[in-house]
């Protein structure tokens, strides 16, 4: 579900719930791993209450409020695809803090006791202490709301703080108002990181050794050095390499029962190999007839005959043991062999990551990192200097906390998607800057990080998503905000890391999670910077919300008489036009419109009729709003401001690195469409910074668009030939026809969505490329 449904109207979609509960029941019934069976069988009783709810009307599908008789600021427990299970986030038997708090002050273990204790002078002096170290946590909003009471209260607003009571009194009996005590003081707000040391200590316990590595390990340390034991023992009884041409004396039949004996012993500690248990394998043959001829049973012909073969096929590829050349090779495998294993070295930097505070990042992960130091070689027998594997070392790093540029550069933020996840923490710090009180600064900034966790919930008609200041317990305290200066800080902190998202990840549509985040900073900034989310093609009901052609009107006023515009075959003063009327209408109702159907009917006519009501269809219409708005590009440029360093010639040349990139993805791939989407999206970003180059940066990018696909396989170049030609041609001042494509075909505008078979997803022929 995408994270701002108020832009999807949806619907109702009861089977969706159906086939949800049947997949947890057949989970919980059928899957091998107790963990997952258990967790199955959780989702399965919230799918079943959940339909119990939709049968009964206490649930309520695409509402702001979906659960009978809570009102829309109460957090939900929503499971995926919006659904509201009808509980409470905040709700539940008590938490073990509520039990210990119950317990100091005397009362009786319920939450509406604990509510009434917290107003009392006792009360209101404990959240008076946490509000003044800030060692508390707020993991639901509604743990927030008292600490809020006791701020109002000590600072004399004392008709807001009943008020905000009366409002939460109703409720006190069924959710937790109280803060959760912590022993750790605020974070640091300039630093941010992916993974508490806790969460990358979790995540090595879980790594298990690796099976095919330590069985090959096991081969080379266990089996083979026995297996040459026994090649030896039996060498002693041939003539060159023709055993058992001598009679074996009595000490050799002591050794060989010896050996036997230790084989037993070994098989029954190394179990993971099976080689030396199959009687045709060189190891089997040797041990199978020692066993015969130790027990006194003459060797049949066969068997002779088997054992000269193995002994002679084992000279021949390794050498006599003891030889120059088995000696090297046996050197060699033992040293692979006594390479220590992932898995031992994972829990030495356990044991590192055990020594630091647990509910944080690190500040520096490089004393994590290094080769085995000669102490840890004492305790734990790993050899000194070993390296710690990749593979380790991406957990680690995850815990980095430092700025989030930092964490960008350094690689630990691969992607769009996993900024968006960091976001809220930096974002939760600058909308708390309005609040000149510390102590309110610091209550606010934990209540945003708490509110960020809180998921959609499945709309209809356009309903937009709860906000942070819808909360009471926030409008309480709305009057203290200082406008000005949080105007500034989060203007500051837009541009900031909407340079981030662009210059980091130039070529990728930045995700719903992060273009929430930049939202709420631009209502803070109030610069008029419509932040518009990437809508999903299969709940995509025709309609946007007025945002969309505000945006595409800020596009116009960027792009008007540029490559862009003209690429994509725009008339952005029609759609200025638009927007004026759309304003004036606006402005004779009594209710604002919360759909514009004039951007509607624009991106239908743009996207064609074909294929109506499917969902290639409506990707098609979803598409030319991101084609007309830029899908924010535009709005952070001309309204934030953003200017990223390397320059818009660098950000499209890595642009079509990303083309590329997605495009070779495409060859033999059995479902390319999600890839060529990417693509087209990549693209159309390419051409978005493309306009913004000087004349001479445009040409000069032009010019090496053909070098860097010469960098990727042949069929890159091949499939991009239209589209290539297509830009070639509009730069020069040439035009598309009407269905998007030129000099006969062979020219072609890149979009991502077609109801028809796409056509990057044809091989052009030589014949083809020659005569293009």
């Amino acid at each position: 579900m995408n994270d701002d449904a108020e832009q999807q109207p949806l619907t109702r979609i009861p089977p969706y719930a159906r086939d949800q509960l049947a997949k947890a029941f057949v989970t919980a019934l059928t899957h091998e791993d107790a963990g997952t069976r258990e967790r199955a069988k959780d989702r399965a009783r919230r799918w079943r209450g959940i339909l119990d709810g939709l049968a009964d009307g206490s649930l309520t599908v695409g509402s702001r409020t979906p659960v009978a008789g809570l009102p829309a600021w109460v957090t939900p427990e929503v499971v995926r695809g919006g659904f509201a299970t009808g509980e409470a986030s905040a709700g539940g038997p008590l938490q073990p803090y509520e039990k210990e708090a119950a317990r100091r002050a005397g009362v009786p273990a319920d939450r509406r006791a604990l509510f009434v204790h917290a107003l009392t002078e006792a009360g209101q002096a404990d959240l008076c202490a946490l509000l003044d170290d800030g060692r508390y946590e707020v993991s639901v909003p509604e743990e927030a709301a008292l600490l809020t009471v006791a701020w109002l209260v000590r600072s004399g607003q004392v008709t807001e703080a009943v008020e905000l009571v009366e409002v939460l009194e109703p409720f006190a009996g069924r959710l937790r108002f109280t803060p959760r005590p912590s022993a750790a003081p605020a974070p640091d707000a300039s630093a941010v990181h992916r993974r508490t040391v806790a969460d990358a200590g979790r995540a090595l316990a879980r790594r298990r050794p690796h099976a095919a590595v330590e069985t090959q390990r096991e081969a080379l340390t266990v089996w083979q050095p026995f297996a040459d034991e026994l090649l030896v023992h039996w060498l002693e009884t041939a003539e060159g390499e023709r055993v058992l041409a001598r009679t074996p004396d009595e000490g050799w039949y002591e050794r060989g029962a010896a050996l036997l004996h230790r084989y037993r012993l070994l098989a029954a500690a190394h179990t993971r190999c099976g080689k030396h248990r199959d009687p045709k394998e060189n190891l089997g043959i040797l041990r199978g007839a020692l066993e015969e001829t130790v027990a006194g049973r003459p060797l049949d012909a066969r068997r002779i005959g088997l054992l000269r073969h193995a002994v002679a096929s084992m000279v021949r590829r390794r050498g006599v043991p003891g030889s120059a050349r088995h000696l090297t090779l046996r050197g060699r495998q033992a040293a692979q062999g006594a390479l220590p294993s992932h898995h031992a070295l994972a829990q030495l930097v356990l044991r590192r990551l055990g020594e630091l505070p647990q509910d944080m990042g690190a500040a520096d992960v490089e004393p994590l990192l290094v080769a085995v130091t000669e102490r840890e070689h004492q305790e734990t027998g790993l050899p000194v200097g070993a390296p710690v594997p990749a593979s380790v070392r991406g957990v680690v790093e995850a815990t980095l906390s430092a700025p989030l540029g930092t964490l960008v550069e350094r690689g630990v933020v691969p992607s769009a998607e996993v900024l968006a996840e960091l976001v809220p923490q930096l974002v939760a710090a600058t909308t708390a800057q309005a609040w000149p009180d510390e102590a309110l600064r610091t209550l606010m900034a934990a209540n945003y990080r708490a509110f960020r966790n809180r998921r959609s919930l499945l709309l209809l008609h356009l309903e937009r998503q709860v906000r942070v200041e819808d909360l009471p317990w926030v409008r309480a305290v709305s009057g203290q905000r200082g406008d000005e200066a949080g105007q500034e800080g989060a203007h500051a902190a837009l541009r900031q890391l909407g340079e981030l998202a662009v210059q980091g990840f130039p070529g990728t549509l930045l995700p719903n999670p992060l273009v929430r985040e930049l939202g709420v900073l631009a209502r803070q900034a109030d610069l008029g910077a419509p932040m518009v989310e990437e809508l999903a093609a299969d709940i995509f009901m025709d309609t946007f919300s007025p945002k969309f052609l505000t945006a595409a009107r800020i596009a116009g006023e960027l792009l008007r008489g540029t490559l862009y515009e003209r690429y994509y075959g725009i008339d952005y003063a029609h759609i200025r036009n638009l927007a004026i009327a759309e304003a004036g209408e606006a402005l004779t109702r009594v209710y604002r419109p919360r759909t514009s159907p004039q951007f509607a009917r624009l991106c239908t006519a743009r996207a064609g009729a074909s294929g109506r009501g499917s969902v290639a269809a409506n990707g098609k219409v979803i598409e030319q709003a991101q084609i007309l708005t830029t899908h924010n590009l535009a709005t952070l440029v001309r309204q934030v401001g953003i200017a990223p360093e390397p320059g818009w010639e660098d950000l499209a040349g890595r642009c079509f690195r990303t083309v590329c990139r997605l495009v070779a993805r495409v060859h033999h791939n059995p479902r390319p469409l999600a890839t060529i989407k990417d693509a087209a999206y990549a693209w159309r970003q390419l051409i978005f910074f493309l306009a913004l180059c000087t004349p001479a940066e445009q040409t000069r990018l032009l010019a090496g668009l053909d070098e860097e696909t010469a960098r990727h396989p042949a069929h890159v170049a091949a499939r991009l030939a239209p589209a290539l030609a297509g830009l070639q041609l509009v730069a020069a001042g040439g035009s598309f026809a009407d269905d998007g494509t030129a000099l006969g075909g062979r020219a072609r505008r890149f979009l991502g969505w077609s109801t028809e078979k796409h056509w990057l997803r044809r091989l052009p022929t030589t014949r083809e490329q020659t005569a293009g």
